[in-house]
This record gives C-alpha cells, sequence and structure tokens, in this order.
C-alpha cells in the first residue's frame, strides 16, 4: 500500500484494525509520524466457532497531534488516508494492553547507538540476564567471540546460546503426560495447543482426562474443542492408559500453589500413584522473576519433566528465558505467543528465543 506523501491537518483521526501491539506500534510510527498518539484500544472478540481457532483483535484510533514549531525544515512523515487505513490486514490474536505507545520525549537522552556497545551491554539490553551472561562468559570461546566484529559475535554468540540450551539427552515424545500450572497461566490453553500440534501436525490420537481433588478444575474450552478435534474427554475416575498402540493420554489438573508447596501433596500422590512420568509444568513468561521462579519452584517440587511458557504476546524482551531452558532437566515443550487455540505456538524454543533475543543474528 503506497503512502501519501502529504500532511494530514491536526486533529486527523485514524482507525487501525490489527493483531498486536507490536504491529500497532510499527504502522503508526511508520504511517502517521511521531506526531501521532493514540486515543483508544479495544479488542474485538470473534464470534461463534471462530473463537476456538482465533484470537482477539485490536482495534487502534489515532490522532495526529500539531506540530511543534521548529526552524529546521523537515519533511512530512507519510501517511494513510482513513480508507488505506482500514484495508490493513487483519489477523488474529493479542489481548488489549493499557497502553502500548510512549508519547515522545524531546527531553530524554537518546541511547548509545548499537555499534559504541560492547558485545556484553548489548546482551543485557537485549534482555539476557545476569547468570546466562555468566555461563556464556564462563565458555572456553567467550573471549575470542568478543573480539570479533559485533554481526559475526552476534553470529556465535546465537550458536552458544543453543547448544547450552539443548544439552540434554532427548527424550521420546510424550504419550501420558499431566499439565500442570499456577492459576492463570492458561494452563488448559497450553494442552489445547499440544492436543492441536499432535492431531495436525503429528496425526496422533488419543484421549484427554481432567482431574479434581479438593479444588474445582474448571475445564474452560477443553470440552468443545476436544469434541471439535476428535479427542475424547473423561473424568477422572476412568482409564488412564493410552487406548491404542502409539496413542496418548494427557491430563488436565487443578492448579498447582506456588507459596504453599503442602496444598500440592494431594497432587504430587495422585500423580505417583498412577505412574505418570511426564509432567508439563505451564509458567506464564509475563509474570515478574520473583513470581516465576516461585511457580518454577513449585512445578519443580511436584517432579516437572517439561517446560512450556505462555502470554509470550506480552513479553517485549524474552531474553530471561534463557535461564530456564539451561536446566537439563526439564525439557522445553513450546511457546504460547497468544491466545488462540490453534496456531500461535512456538517448538523450536531456543530458535524462537534467539530470534527475539538476538534478531540480527543468523540462526
Amino acid at each position: 500500500m503506497s503512502a501519501l506523501t502529504t500532511t494530514p491537518a491536526p486533529g486527523t483521526c485514524y482507525k487501525f484494525t490489527v493483531d498486536s501491539a507490536d504491529q500497532a506500534v510499527s504502522l503508526i510510527r511508520e504511517r502517521l509520524g511521531p506526531s501521532a498518539r493514540v486515543l483508544s484500544v479495544r479488542s474485538i472478540e470473534q464470534k461463534g466457532w471462530k473463537k476456538l481457532f482465533r484470537g482477539s483483535k485490536l482495534e487502534v484510533i489515532a490522532q495526529i497531534d500539531a506540530p511543534e514549531a521548529s526552524p529546521a525544515v523537515t519533511s512530512p512523515a507519510p501517511v494513510a488516508t482513513p480508507a488505506e487505513s482500514a484495508k490493513l490486514a487483519e489477523v488474529s490474536n493479542e489481548p488489549a494492553l493499557p497502553s502500548f505507545v510512549e508519547e515522545p520525549s524531546r527531553a530524554s537522552v537518546p541511547p548509545p547507538p548499537t555499534a559504541t556497545l560492547g558485545l556484553a551491554d548489548l546482551l543485557r539490553r537485549s534482555g539476557l540476564t545476569e547468570t546466562a551472561l555468566n555461563r556464556l562468559q564462563a565458555n572456553q570461546n567467550w573471549r575470542d567471540v568478543s573480539r570479533l566484529p559485533l554481526h559475526r559475535a552476534l553470529v556465535e554468540t546465537s550458536r552458544l546460546l543453543r547448544e547450552q540450551a539443548e544439552a540434554r539427552a532427548t527424550r521420546p515424545p510424550l504419550s501420558r503426560a499431566a499439565f500442570l500450572g499456577a492459576p492463570g497461566v492458561g494452563r488448559t490453553t497450553a494442552l489445547c495447543k499440544w492436543l492441536a500440534l499432535e492431531v495436525f501436525r503429528h496425526a496422533r490420537m488419543g484421549h484427554v482426562v481432567t482431574v479434581e481433588f479438593d479444588r474445582p478444575n474448571a475445564p474452560g474450552p477443553l470440552p468443545v474443542f476436544a469434541e471439535a478435534l476428535g479427542v475424547p474427554l473423561a473424568h477422572f475416575p476412568c482409564e488412564t492408559r493410552p487406548a491404542m498402540s502409539g496413542g496418548f493420554v494427557y491430563f488436565d489438573l487443578p492448579a498447582l500453589s506456588p507459596r504453599r508447596p503442602a496444598d500440592n501433596a494431594a497432587l504430587a500422590a495422585w500423580l505417583d500413584r498412577e505412574q505418570i512420568t511426564e509432567r508439563v509444568l505451564v509458567l506464564n513468561a509475563a509474570y515478574d522473576r520473583a513470581s516465576l521462579r516461585d511457580a518454577y519452584a513449585a512445578g519443580r517440587d511436584v517432579g516437572a519433566t517439561h517446560l512450556v511458557f505462555t502470554h509470550l504476546d506480552e513479553v517485549p524482551q524474552w531474553g530471561k528465558l534463557w535461564d530456564y531452558l539451561f536446566d537439563e532437566t526439564l525439557e522445553p515443550l513450546f511457546l504460547a505467543t497468544g491466545p488462540s487455540l490453534t496456531g500461535d505456538c512456538e517448538d523450536d524454543v531456543s530458535g524462537a528465543l534467539v530470534r527475539r533475543t538476538l534478531p540480527d543474528s543468523a540462526t
């Protein structure tokens, strides 16, 4: 879509329908220029069956403010007509955020350009924690890597990160696994995403079991979604072994308690009694680091073997997740990058983290 080269009158409003906050920011800056600001953001939900397979969209209204007087003559920012803006592609999902466009601060000092930063400083700005950086710096090749030109150093750093994150014994595919997690992490949605991968990509079939203890376990969209996939859904007590050779059984369990380990005793005892050794811990990546560590520790206490991160669409920097990939005990299963029950899923976990942490490197 071609952009106009005329400056709109101050007060002109434009409406965008987009799939994510990042896309809205990019479009506003590219087409409306730095003088634009967001007036409102509204989430548009899908209706009927579409809600199972597509998440919400964002309707964003932005306005052109009057430019400040400046002695320098600059070229106007390219803009789009309202008709052109209304034709923006509408793709699925990302929940509305309270605010995602920052007003430009003319008094602030811009950060130093990338070319003036050292490799370690650039990695910190990309979101890597000191723990992850220390692991890299302990590598015997780090001194040589840090002396390379920056673009080559990023390529080598990507290789080192993936090498350390994937240094674990290969496990067989999941076949009989429980999905665990604290309240609100998207545990059942993660299970639905994995069912979709199993049925559509891996061409496997099986059944799902919902379990309750002293706490209710709301099934959410699971019953309707399982029926749409043709996957039987049962409530425990029932058969907990695969009904067919090469099939699967997955368990939707009540929420873990991250800060009261005693509350998880009944759940852990049931897993041991039913001999369910595959245990998928679902973590909300948007949690602050302390809450994320508490939830991770609770999962380790009940014997978690695999790891899923959700709500990645709400996380601007993914670098903090490397710390969890370095734990060889838990195998990363996938990253959930949106609320859709099918799609919005990255099963090449370390590759996705490299692309988001070091986007200029060749992976």
